[in-house]
């Protein structure tokens, strides 16, 4: 009888009643259990994160940094529930241990009350650095633990990119600010320099000035020592200046006394006088020519009367008649009434007479000189004229000559005064000048040293102008070098310094959850329990097959297919209920299929052999392999990681290979690992069936320890 006609028999005896058609529906869904169930449960677990009960506390009480209101650990608490990590639940200190304790919150996350603090002291001179407090008990649960621990290091660090941002943020605006205030310096160093050269110019003209002002400085000394020898002579004689008018003021003052009193009383008749003498002069001039003509001759005629009285008088009353008059004679010289003789009494008129005539004798004499002196008429009417006017004048000036008088004193007396003064600020002007001889000396000497310092001044403003240049240039330089961020630039410089370095994270072929990473680790372990159990129910070696002489070939065949039919229905059925049922999207769904029925075929080989060779020993070692194939795979974490022993295992069994097959199939990529898995599970599969036919061949011979084994399962 062929293969494929045994294994129908074989599987059709699983429809004679219900027990073994309800095996068989088993049978083809226990890889369900394994599969679909697993899956279902690992499918997006990191999806569903917020339904984790956390606690949160908030015990920061914020702070200040350069007069803003810093607050971190509201900024971390709105960012922490605006993400899909954890159910966040606020509450205090004591609450979030007592539910970490017993189990309330799987873990807590506590906010210290010195975090915004710490955090705004790096803008200042200290720097501080702030904590945040996670509490975990991995006795409620040790992957949330670890899951946390990744959770709050992206927590930790986005706080710290924040923080870190802000502080950046401020030193960009610092550069800024530096930038401006450096630009604003080397405008200040050009201005400086520009400055300084106009100030060495002018330092130069400064020395060639102060160099003149010396020479002119010499001069002054010289001049004020020949002003100090004139002003001790103007004091010397201002002093005899005043003297002189102190002396004429006395006399004048002293005369006005006795001169004011005369004037007030007499002034009307000074006038009237002065009025005659102008009237006679008139006179006079009018009969000047008879004058002239008359006085030679009047003064001969005068000469000769004053001769004849003279003669007249010596006669009548001559030496001998001058003795005393006789007793009885009265005063007057007239004679007494006695009769007695004596001097004639016409003696005193003679004297008079005579004294008269000798006056007008004189008188016109010297008229008659006059005359003569002053060249005739012409002269003496050119003298009457002046007098007129004059007598005029003193007529006019009469009324109030008292009044002029006291103006002419009151002007004297001041004039005093004045050269008093004059000669009181001459010996002060002298002293002045004997100061300002010193001071000008010394000015001369200052004039000296500034004229040295002015030099020296010169020579600094140029080397302050060369400075200032090297300065400028620098500033410049230096305002080039320092970058002047705007807003948006200092933004992007900001985020870039305070996360410098990201993940450029670039999935090829990205699993979209955590179920379909594991779908190719789950899969083949569904799979190899769906034939691990499938002979617990079918016979490794079909007995019908070896009792009738069939080939071990043919026997190994009819007990394979059977098992393979199902495993293919065990596939379809799981691949069916992950896709349509859980939604795991292949990438390649024919060509996984396909490399899951051969899958299947492998598997249903290798336990095959194992149950037809050691019997019921072999189950164990089925699921003895199973355990190590599950460790050594690769299916979670790499192998890489595991311990030597399995590392060095895992090239040697076939679910290594599926695992990696499979994960090209699911989720893309090269097929090498495909078709390299192919390979080696076609030779496991031949070197397996070729074990069981050898096998079967020696299990057509009956011994006693077929009849009676040892252990039966």
């Amino acid at each position: 009888m062929r293969s494929p006609r045994l294994a129908a028999l074989e599987l059709r005896r699983f429809g004679r009643g219900r027990l073994p058609r309800a095996a068989l529906v088993a049978l083809l869904l226990l890889p369900l259990l394994y599969g679909a169930l697993y899956l279902w449960s690992f499918w997006d677990p990191y999806g569903r994160l917020d339904k984790i009960p956390v606690a949160l506390v908030n015990e920061d009480t914020g702070a200040k940094a350069k007069g803003q209101e810093v607050d971190a650990g509201r900024q971390i608490v709105r960012g922490l529930r605006d993400s899909d990590t954890f159910d966040w639940q606020e509450t205090d200190a004591r609450h979030a241990r007592e539910g970490v304790e017993n189990g309330t919150y799987y873990l807590s996350l506590t906010l210290p009350a010195d975090l915004s603090s710490r955090i705004a002291s790096n803008a200042g001179d200290k720097t501080g650095t702030g904590t945040l407090d996670v509490r975990t008990h991995d006795a409620n649960n040790y992957i949330v633990g670890q899951i946390s621990r990744t959770v709050f290091s992206e927590v930790r660090s986005a706080a710290s990119t924040r923080a870190t941002r802000s502080f950046l943020d401020r030193i960009f605006v610092s550069f800024s600010d530096l930038h401006d205030q450096t630009s604003k310096a080397a405008g200040g160093a050009d201005k400086l320099k520009n400055g300084s050269d106009e100030a060495g110019s002018g330092a130069g003209k400064l020395v060639s000035g102060l160099a003149d002002a010396q020479d002119g400085g010499d001069g002054l000394v010289r001049g004020l020592g020949t002003l100090d020898a004139g002003a001790a002579d103007l004091a010397s004689g201002a002093g005899k200046v005043a003297d002189g008018t102190g002396e004429l003021a006395g006399k004048v003052n002293k005369a006005a006394g006795q001169l004011g009193p005369f004037l007030r009383e007499n002034q009307k008749s000074l006038g009237e006088a002065a009025g005659l003498v102008a009237d006679g002069a008139g006179t006079v001039r009018a009969h000047l020519d008879d004058l002239v003509q008359a006085a030679p001759e009047a003064a001969r005629e005068a000469r000769t009367a004053s001769a004849t009285l003279d003669k007249v008088y010596a006669e009548q009353c001559g030496a001998r008649r001058s003795a005393s008059p006789a007793p009885g004679a009265t005063p007057s010289g007239a004679p007494s009434p006695s009769g007695a003789t004596g001097p004639s009494p016409a003696c005193p008129a003679l004297a008079e007479a005579k004294k008269a005539a000798a006056q007008v004798a004189t008188v016109s004499g010297d008229l008659d000189t006059l005359i003569g002196e002053r060249g005739g008429v012409d002269g003496l009417d050119h003298d009457l004229a002046t007098l007129t006017t004059q007598a005029r004048a003193l007529q006019k000036q009469a009324p109030h000559l008292a009044d002029d008088l006291d103006t002419a004193v009151a002007r004297i007396n001041a004039l005093d005064k004045g050269a008093q003064r004059v000669a009181d600020g001459a010996d002060r002007l002298r002293t002045g000048i004997g100061t300002a001889r010193t001071g000008a000396t010394t000015l001369d000497e200052g004039l000296g040293a500034l004229h040295s310092g002015a030099g020296d001044l010169s020579a600094g403003l140029r080397r302050l102008s060369d400075g200032s240049g090297t300065l400028a240039n620098g500033l410049h330089e230096g305002a080039g070098k320092i970058p002047d961020y705007g807003d948006d630039a200092r933004a992007a410089h900001a985020g870039a310094m305070a996360d410098p370095v990201r993940l450029a994270s670039h999935d090829l072929h990205k699993a979209p959850n955590y179920g379909t990473g594991f779908a190719p680790y789950f899969i083949p372990l569904a799979l190899w329990v769906g034939a691990m159990v499938a002979y617990m129910l079918i016979a490794p070696l079909n007995r019908r097959a070896l009792a009738t002489g069939t080939t071990a070939a043919r026997a190994t065949l009819a007990s394979w297919l059977p098992v393979v039919a199902l495993g293919f229905a065990q596939a379809g059925a799981l691949m069916a209920v992950l896709h349509w049922g859980i939604g795991l999207d292949l990438e390649r769904p024919v060509a996984t299929i396909a490399f899951l029925f051969l899958v299947t075929a492998c598997f249903a080989a290798l336990v095959q052999w194992l149950n037809a060779q050691f019997g019921a020993a072999g189950r164990i070692l089925v699921l003895a392999l199973l355990m190590l194939q599950l460790t050594s795979a690769g299916g979670t974490y790499p192998v890489e990681t595991s311990p030597a022993f399995f590392h060095a295992l895992h090239p040697f069994l076939p679910m290594s290979y599926v695992v990696e097959a499979l994960r090209r199939l699911v989720t893309g990529g090269g097929l090498g690992p495909v078709w390299e898995g192919c390979a080696v599970l076609g030779g496991f599969t031949l070197a397996a069936l070729a074990l069981t036919a050898w096998r079967a061949r020696r299990a057509q011979v009956w011994t006693v320890e077929r009849l009676h084994p040892e252990l039966s399962l």
